[in-house]
C-alpha cells in the first residue's frame, strides 16, 4: 500500500509539472502571437516594403496618422475575421514582393475586398457624422474622401486619382 501511495504521489508531481509546463508554453505562445499581431498592424511594418514608402510618408501627414494601418485596412469586427483577412492579404503581399515583383503597378489601388473593409471601418468610426451630415453621393467613402487617409494628395502621381469617381464628387 505504501508503494502505491508513493507511485501515486510521483504521478501527481509529474502531472502537475506537465500541466504547469503546458500553461507556461501557452502563455508564451499567446504573448508572442499578440505581440506579432500588434507589430504587423503598424505603419512601420507596412512601410518596410519599399513600395509602401511614399504611401506611409503621406499617411504620416494625414489626420489619421495616429492610427495603425490595420485600423482601416483590416476588419475590426472580430479577431477571427481580422486574422483571416491579414493571412490572405499577407500571402498576397509576400507573393507580390517576391515572385510577382515585376507585376507591381506604379500606382497601388485597394482591392475590392479591401475597399469593402475600409468603407466599413470608415463608417464604424464616423457614424455620428454620417448620421448628421447629408451624404447624397452613391458608392463608398473612398469615392469622395480618397485624399483623406494618405496625406491629402501629397506624394501622389496624377495616375493615383484616375480611379476616383469624379461624378460622385460633383
Amino acid at each position: 500500500m505504501k508503494r502505491l501511495k508513493e507511485r501515486f504521489k510521483d504521478m501527481n508531481n509529474k502531472l502537475l509539472f506537465f500541466v504547469l509546463l503546458g500553461v507556461l508554453i501557452g502563455i508564451i505562445v499567446y504573448a508572442g502571437t499578440v505581440t506579432a499581431i500588434k507589430a504587423t498592424d503598424t505603419g512601420e511594418f507596412c512601410s518596410s516594403c519599399h513600395v509602401m514608402g511614399t504611401v506611409y510618408e503621406a499617411f504620416t501627414q494625414s489626420p489619421h496618422a495616429r492610427l495603425d494601418c490595420n485600423d482601416c485596412h483590416a476588419p475590426t469586427d472580430n479577431v477571427v475575421n481580422k486574422m483571416a483577412f491579414k493571412a490572405r492579404a499577407g500571402i498576397g503581399h509576400i507573393y507580390m514582393n517576391t515572385i510577382g515583383a515585376s507585376q507591381i503597378p506604379d500606382v497601388l489601388h485597394a482591392t475590392d475586398d479591401s475597399v469593402d473593409v475600409i468603407n466599413q471601418n470608415c463608417i464604424s468610426c464616423h457614424q455620428y457624422t454620417i448620421d448628421n451630415v447629408a451624404h447624397d453621393s452613391k458608392g463608398t467613402c473612398i469615392d469622395c474622401h480618397r485624399h483623406v487617409p494618405h496625406g491629402l494628395g501629397i506624394f501622389k502621381t496624377s495616375d493615383w486619382h484616375l480611379k476616383l469617381n469624379i461624378d460622385a464628387a460633383k
